[in-house]
């Protein structure tokens, strides 16, 4: 059986439907030690922002993430109050960096997702950037996207968004098959997809399209068809998630009553096969298992930025944040999130620091999953590799990979740039990603 590569979901830094367990954060959310000790050395890292909107019209089924369908969640947490309450914290953040004396760092990206960000008025979006860029400033050239709904985006919208600074639209068009659409619970009309790309070209922004493969029911030849209206509409860039069941799920729920099919490992990776053969001859080229654009230019920065150890702070209720090898995360329900920030305390929940066994797993898995894949030499000379006294990758083993067909040969050759190799996988290693991770894991 042929099981595609569990695929890693875009959105980091928002938080699924439990929260983790961790450490308590202090009030003031100032960080440990170790981490100031750390912060003058990523001074070079790329700084992200996430911010988190937690309201949707419709929860859909087969979603696990932080989202609610009432309009008012409690004090500071309505659609009308939570803007104020965003900003609130990223005037809390300013501070905690301020007294922890981080080298100042503008956002070189910032993502609002959900939820469905659209949801609230443009004005109110634009709002909460123009706050952050007067708290943080923005990177020349910052890339700067919101997802949305197809059914919520207008010329007028989208050219609020784009006067604001908004570079990038994501829209969530998951499949141009109105059965699959019901399946998902997705009841956007899929007539509003090209409509919300034209307004948003006509805006000046790039455009993004997310796809699920996999749906319970979904056939090789819907999946074929929601490929070819994509790629018609242009994009600039085009996620193709497989579907990922959760278990507390609406979805899991009819799985394991019987009304719906459960998903199936070949099905899936068939329509991973699919959809590199058509994007492929369209033009646009993987950068990450999941993730396709039309060049370097139009590839995800603020996704790179989670696969490549860089820093973001995550606002809004549930959401994730990285600051020098420590994760932490915020309340999870809207009105405990505000009601934190109107104490003036952390929303902050919980937090951790990264092991040294924790940061060469992720470091493997995460360079495996891009197109750059991993420096054999750069991976064998980490500190925390030592520490655990964890075996190195070894030209054989490079070789046997190669001869597996799960990693390309050119790559995994020794250059001047890269004396060790690159592990890059092949379209075969992509749909095996995770047990090319263990077979190279110390």
């Amino acid at each position: 059986m042929r099981k595609p590569a569990r695929r890693r979901r875009r959105r980091s830094s928002v938080s699924p439907s439990a929260l983790p367990l961790g450490d308590p954060l202090p009030a003031d959310g100032s960080f440990p030690q170790e981490v100031l000790d750390a912060l003058p050395g990523r001074a070079q890292k790329p700084f992200g922002l996430y911010v988190h909107i937690p309201f949707c019209s419709v929860r859909c089924g087969y979603c696990d993430f932080n989202t609610y369908t009432s309009e008012d969640l409690g004090p500071g947490a309505s659609r009308q109050s939570y803007p104020d309450t965003l900003i609130g914290e990223l005037e809390f953040a300013r501070g905690v960096l301020d007294r922890s004396g981080a080298p100042e760092r503008p956002f070189s990206t910032v993502f609002f997702g959900g939820g469905t960000p659209t949801l609230l008025p443009a004005e109110d979006l634009s709002r909460i950037l123009i706050r952050a860029r007067e708290l943080f400033g923005f990177a020349e050239g910052a890339e700067i996207t919101t997802e949305a709904n197809p059914d919520t985006v207008t010329p007028e919208s989208a050219r609020v968004l784009a006067e604001a600074g908004f570079t990038r639209i994501s829209l969530g068009m998951q499949s141009a098959v109105p059965e699959v659409l019901a399946t998902l619970d997705r009841t956007h009309d899929r007539l509003n997809v090209p409509r919300a790309v034209e307004a948003a070209r006509a805006a000046g922004l790039e455009v993004s399209l997310d796809l699920i493969h996999g749906t319970p029911g979904e056939t090789l030849q819907d999946w074929r068809r929601s490929l070819e209206e994509a790629v018609a509409m242009a994009p600039d860039h085009i996620s193709a998630y497989s579907l990922i069941v959760e278990e507390g799920t609406a979805m899991a729920a009819q799985i394991r009553r019987g009304t719906l099919p459960d998903i199936d490992p070949d099905d899936q990776a068939d329509k991973y096969l699919l959809t590199e053969e058509l994007l492929s001859a369209a033009g646009y080229r993987w950068y990450e298992v999941s993730n396709y654009s039309t060049s370097e230019k139009t590839r995800s920065d603020h996704n790179l930025n989670y696969w490549l150890d860089s820093d973001w702070w995550g606002a809004g209720p549930g959401a994730h944040s990285h600051m020098a090898g420590m994760r932490w995360w915020n309340a999870k329900h809207p009105a405990a999130y505000a009601q934190r920030l109107h104490a003036g305390t952390t929303p902050g929940h919980g937090r951790e620091i990264l092991d040294a066994e924790a940061k060469v797993l992720e470091h493997l898995m995460l360079r495996l999953r891009i197109c750059e894949g991993l420096d054999v030499a750069a991976y064998n000379a980490m500190e925390e590799l030592q520490e655990i006294q964890g075996e190195p990758i070894t030209a054989g083993e490079l070789r046997r990979l190669v001869g597996d067909g799960l990693i390309e040969e050119v790559a995994a050759a020794p250059s001047a740039e890269h004396p060790g190799g690159r592990a890059v996988l092949t379209l075969k290693g992509r749909l095996l990603a995770d047990a090319v991770t263990r077979r190279l894991a110390p």
